[in-house]
């Protein structure tokens, strides 16, 4: 397709997607004549409809490596270039806040919803990538879990992480949460960020920011990242920036990583939270047995029935749920169980923190404290509370948030290790002789006889995600302080008295 074409196709698309108004498409497209290095463009007569942005992209990227446009033609290139790309057609960072303001005056539930569809038609979010996740449900005792095996995030090439290595290094974003970003061209070591627009937000006083994840691990997920590169710490102010966010926005959960290694989320050194319009496995848990907190008899206070050790808190009265969430994470950093393993500190280093989630149903606020510790052992050197080795062919980061709220976020080698292991097991092979399924052997043994002999291309797929949502369950039952036995229950009790001494 001629270039001119592709030029106008995008240009379609912004004006379909309201990106750009009439008045703007000249300004626009001559925008991307520079990227593209064109001194001229002839609009072509071809009237476009419902222009497909993927494909379209493809056109202009393919223009680009043929003329030598990309430094090399693979997928961090191409990203980093079509990013570029689509910032020509992306509004300002101010009629973008504008806009999202507007809306929330009306119902905060419009402005989500535009942002969210903003995001993804800009290309930030690239929706097309994201439908192309692998996700399914397992039913397991504690309810169906989530399971995802992410494709969007894309790999690096070899090319890539050898150029990665050679550049200088920058501290500039500080990181990948820093408002920074807005902007940013990026490089082959950080994502170009040009296409996004981050909405200011007031928690408490506090300068926070909204933004979506471009990965999107489910509906409208989302980050509100602090306007200071600060570390992340658990404390009375991240639960009142929780229960603000959700005051302004009672359609959406928000939840904090723990701020500890090990049990904590892959970025500490950025104050951040996540969340978003959707309803995880955790939030339909059933109640193991309740509890009554001193000072605080009108809050309901419950154990969930779940492979973490969860106490969920409710009421209509945020306040209430701020200062008895906050009385029971000071407890938590102190208490030592030695009858089940759980120790606050050794040598002066601390284990004990919490990973907090706040969501709304109804008229009432529910807080879940999930009791997380991260001590490590000479038979579990990567933490006690750490997804054992058994299953590491399966998942061996560590369990943060989304995990915690039971949707599993898998890593993308699996796809081909499952392609594999459903070759060899219709042709009757063993896993072991496959350098890239072997570590799945042992595990694929285990169970194996309780399945029929004779399996279908079907009946092996459908094994095979059973197994992997019973192996996520394993895992983040690893993740609980107090198991889901007598001995566990009693062990919550004793927490309990201890917080109401």
């Amino acid at each position: 397709m001629n270039i001119n074409e592709s030029i106008k196709k995008l240009a379609t698309y912004a004006l379909e997607k309201g990106l750009i108004s009439p008045e703007e498409v000249c300004y626009s497209v001559n925008l991307l004549l520079d990227v593209l290095n064109l001194d001229e463009y002839v609009e072509p007569e071809t009237e476009y409809r419902n222009v497909e942005l993927e494909s379209t992209l493809k056109e202009i990227l393919d223009y680009a490596a043929e003329n030598h446009l990309l430094e090399n033609d693979s997928v961090v290139y191409r990203d980093l270039f079509d990013t570029k790309v689509m910032n020509c057609f992306t509004p300002r960072p101010q009629s973008v806040i504008d806009r999202f303001y507007a809306l929330t005056k009306e119902d905060p539930v419009k402005a989500t919803t535009w942002y969210y569809a903003f995001s993804k038609d800009t290309d930030y979010v690239r929706a097309y990538r994201i439908k192309k996740d692998l996700r399914w449900k397992s039913a397991t005792p504690y309810g169906e879990l989530d399971i995802t095996i992410n494709l969007s995030k894309p790999e690096k090439d070899p090319k890539a992480i050898a150029a990665a290595k050679l550049l200088k290094q920058s501290s500039y974003p500080k990181c990948m949460l820093c408002r920074e970003n807005e902007g940013y061209r990026g490089r082959v070591n950080h994502p170009a960020r040009e296409t996004i627009r981050i909405i200011p937000l007031d928690l408490c006083g506090d300068h926070f920011y909204l933004q979506y994840s471009p990965y999107s691990y489910y509906n409208e997920h989302c980050i509100v990242f602090n306007r200071e590169h600060i570390p992340m710490v658990i404390n009375e102010a991240a639960i009142r920036h929780l229960f603000a966010f959700v005051s302004q926005f009672p359609h959406y959960m928000l939840g904090s990583n723990a701020d500890l290694p090990i049990v904590g989320g892959s970025i500490l050194t950025h104050d951040h939270y996540q969340g978003g319009n959707y309803t995880f496995p955790m939030f339909l848990a059933k109640t193991v047995q309740e509890f009554t907190f001193r000072g605080f008899e009108d809050v309901r206070a419950s154990h969930l029935y779940w492979p973490l050790s969860v106490i969920r808190l409710e009421s209509e009265d945020s306040e209430k749920l701020i200062q008895l969430s906050c009385k029971i994470i000071a407890s938590w950093r102190k208490y030592t169980d030695e009858k089940c393993e759980i120790f606050a500190e050794t040598e002066n280093t601390p284990h004990n923190t919490v990973t907090p989630i706040v969501h709304r149903d109804g008229d009432k606020f529910v807080i879940d404290l999930a009791l997380r510790n991260n001590i490590t052992t000479k038979e579990h050197p990567l933490g006690l509370y750490h997804p054992h080795e058994e299953y590491w062919n399966i998942k061996k980061e560590n369990i943060g948030l989304i995990e915690v709220m039971g949707l599993a976020v898998l890593p993308s080698r699996l796809k081909g290790e499952m392609e594999k292991m459903k070759e060899h097991i219709l042709r009757g092979e063993d896993l072991s002789g496959d350098e890239q399924t072997e570590k799945h052997a042992a595990w694929y043994a285990s169970f194996r006889k309780d399945y029929p002999s004779e399996l279908d291309a079907s009946g092996v797929e459908r094994m095979l995600e059973s197994e992997i949502g019973k192996t996520f369950m394993k895992v983040l039952e690893c993740a609980g302080v107090y198991k889901q036995d007598e001995r566990g229950r009693e062990g919550i009790r004793r927490f309990v008295d201890f917080v109401n001494e």
